[in-house]
C-alpha cells in the first residue's frame, strides 16, 4: 500500500491548483484520507479530510476555498483563491483508523506520501 501526491507548483495569489493523491491497494478506497501541510518552522497542519463514505471536514483556514473529493483510488484537493500563507509542502495521509498488518510485514496505522510543494507568490 502506498500513496503518491502530485499537482503541486507555483501560482500567483488568487490562483488555483489541484492536488492528486493516488493510492494503491483496495484499502485506499474504503479508508479515510487526510491532506496535511507543513511550512518551514511550523508544525504539520491538518487541512482536509474525506472518509470512506465521502464525508468531508476542513480546517477553518481553508473552509470555502479548498474542496476535497475522491474517486476510487484517487483523492483530490482542489485549492482555489490561494493565498501566500497556503505555501507549504502538502502531504497525503491514508488513515486506517487502527494498526493493521500489511502484506510486507509492516504494522502501521497510516501511510504517508512524500509530499508536493505548493508555492503561492506574486
Amino acid at each position: 500500500v502506498q500513496v503518491v501526491e502530485s499537482g503541486g507548483g507555483s501560482v500567483q495569489p488568487g490562483g488555483s491548483l489541484r492536488l492528486t493523491c493516488a493510492g494503491s491497494g483496495p484499502a485506499f478506497s474504503i479508508n479515510t484520507v487526510h491532506w496535511y501541510r507543513q511550512s518551514p518552522g511550523k508544525q504539520r497542519e491538518l487541512v482536509a479530510t474525506i472518509t470512506g463514505g465521502a464525508k468531508t471536514r476542513y480546517a477553518e483556514s481553508v473552509q470555502g476555498r479548498f474542496t476535497i473529493s475522491r474517486d476510487n483510488t484517487l483523492v483530490y484537493l482542489q485549492m482555489d483563491s490561494l493565498k501566500p500563507e497556503d505555501t507549504a509542502v502538502y502531504y497525503c495521509n491514508l488513515d486506517f483508523g487502527a494498526i493493521i498488518a500489511l502484506s510486507d510485514g509492516r504494522n502501521v496505522r497510516d501511510i504517508w506520501g512524500q509530499g508536493t510543494q505548493v508555492t503561492v507568490s506574486s
